[in-house]
């Protein structure tokens, strides 16, 4: 499996990301499943998520 190109990505940022500018988590659909990255370091490190996977994480932070 070869990863998904983000080099096209359209990233948005969380609506939980301060207002500030601080602490900002940016999401982009990739590949069938999601990436995220720290908005502050845009060539930084991205984590990647199966849609399930993101699903499970996100439902477990409701939680």
């Amino acid at each position: 499996m070869t990863a998904p190109d983000l080099q096209d990505a359209t990233w948005r940022k969380s609506s939980r990301s301060s207002a500030n500018g601080s602490d900002c988590v940016e999401v982009a659909e990739v590949g069938g499943g999601l990436a995220v990255r720290d908005s502050k370091d845009p060539v930084g490190p991205v984590l990647r998520f199966d849609r399930a996977a993101w699903s499970t994480f996100v439902t477990t932070l409701r939680d």
